[in-house]
């Protein structure tokens, strides 16, 4: 979502970076290129007014450390500043009550329904609850339909509203439901509309009487830019909303949206949605947003990816068979699962320092992902024999696997080579130590 924006301003903080000292002369420049680079992210020009002011007062007052350089010092403050505007700290999930009670609100289209299901598996997993959800959105029949479907694929418990029910009516009547099943945290789809109006702010207000909720979360998405401001601002005025989770953060939104929600309505944001896939809701942290927009990476929430779809026996035993140069076709297969798992190759690169630069730098080649369903489809292609040793792979076995995979035989002699050559190179990493302790976030390291 931030692409164009981290662009623009790593590179007016790289103008300034090498200069001799800072003053009002030289960051004048930079000032004026964040503030327009802000402006066409479309966030609003009142918090752009605002955060430019505090960036250029702490700047000119601020005494540069002798361990730094007056670039450092600077990138240094943007990046306070940025944590700031985006809310500081990261804000906890309220859940507390017998059971606790979290109603989902927000217009037609934002995701609502999914983001629904998103947060009890995060709540399942994460804070070890047993999560309960129940469809109120009787104007649209889909809604509840999609709501149960979501459910029973992901084994959570959904109370089986029925449409020709009011919503008010539902509701009550889960209050018994969630008793029966040992229900700790119940999640409130409610209905949506195109737009704000008294009608859906009245049926909002009617079922917080029937069950006080400890969480109104609105659902906004991202792509929407200073509309979803508004209408965050809207429904905090009608209602009252305790938290936002910001959708489609993926698209190619320009990120307005994130940077003044906060700042302009008092709300903080809580969580993101990262893709359209269940699983792919992730806690809104400030200072690691910041840092991704101002490229300097985000390697704390990699690391926790990885630790969720890597297991650390299978990770100890690649590392061990790194070390004894026994790292086999079919381990790198293992491991492309995993990192299709932790969203695929380019996300976990956007994650890493210098992200943008290298992003920039390989445009005009093959995306990694492509590159990696090229690899797979040819050692899927392979026989058992061939995955566990590949120095059987004579030329009509090579030409067997390039018909088989799609590919042409040049590539199978690229990837065997690179392979090899990799392979090699990790074994020597692993003697010197480098991948000890369970082998590193990929159980040693990838061979490419």
């Amino acid at each position: 979502m931030f692409n164009n924006l981290s662009e623009k301003l790593t590179g007016s903080l790289n103008r300034i970076r090498g200069r001799g000292k800072i003053s009002e002369d030289n960051i004048q420049d930079a000032i004026k290129e964040i503030r327009l680079s802000l402006l066409d992210a479309d966030v609003n020009f009142k918090v752009v007014k605002s955060f430019i002011g505090r960036v250029k007062e702490k700047a000119l007052g601020e005494e540069v450390l002798s361990s730094v350089s007056p670039g450092q010092q600077f990138t240094k403050i943007v990046n306070d500043e940025l944590i700031t505007l985006l809310g500081g700290d990261a804000e906890g999930l309220v859940t507390r009550g017998n059971p606790g009670v979290i109603f989902l609100v927000g217009l037609q289209g934002t995701g609502k329904t999914t983001t629904t299901a998103k947060l009890a598996l995060h709540i399942r997993k994460q804070l070890s609850k047993r999560p309960g959800l129940v469809p109120v959105d009787v104007y649209r029949p889909a809604a509840i339909d999609q709501l149960q479907t979501l459910a029973k694929a992901n084994d959570l418990p959904c109370f089986p509203s029925d449409p020709s029910m009011k919503p008010e009516e539902i509701l009550e009547k889960s209050k018994k439901w969630a008793e029966e099943n040992m229900v700790d945290v119940i999640l409130v789809d409610t209905a949506g509309r195109l737009q704000i109006d008294d009608q859906l702010m009245g049926e909002l207000k009617r079922l917080k009487e029937v069950w006080d909720p400890k969480e109104t979360l609105l659902v906004a998405d991202a792509m929407l830019g200073q509309q979803s401001v508004n209408v965050a601002q809207g429904f905090h005025d009608a209602i009252g909303i305790s938290g936002l989770v910001l959708t489609k953060v993926d698209g190619d939104a320009r990120g307005g949206a994130a940077l003044s929600i906060r700042e302009t309505t008092g709300v903080p944001i809580k969580f993101l949605g990262v893709g359209e896939k269940v699983g792919q809701l992730e806690v809104f942290h400030p200072e690691r947003l910041a840092s991704r927009i101002l490229d300097m990476g985000d390697v704390v929430s990699l690391v926790e990816k990885a630790q969720d779809v890597i297991d650390e026996k299978t990770a100890r035993e690649s590392a061990r068979k790194m070390a004894k140069n026994k790292f086999t076709m079919d381990d790198f297969l293992q491991q492309i699962q995993m990192m299709k798992k932790m969203g695929g190759m380019e996300s976990i690169l956007k994650m890493l320092p210098g992200a943008g630069q290298m992003m920039k730098k390989m445009k005009n080649m093959t995306p990694p992902d492509d590159e990696l369903k090229k690899i797979e489809a040819i050692i899927r292609s392979m026989t058992v024999a061939e995955r566990e040793n590949h120095k059987i792979l004579n030329g009509s076995r090579r030409l067997r696997i390039a018909n088989g995979s799609g590919t042409e035989v040049k590539d199978v002699n690229k990837f065997v080579k690179q392979f090899e050559q990799s392979k090699k190179m990790m074994s020597q990493m692993m003697k010197m130590g480098m991948g000890r302790g369970g082998g590193g976030m990929f159980g040693g390291g990838l061979p490419f």
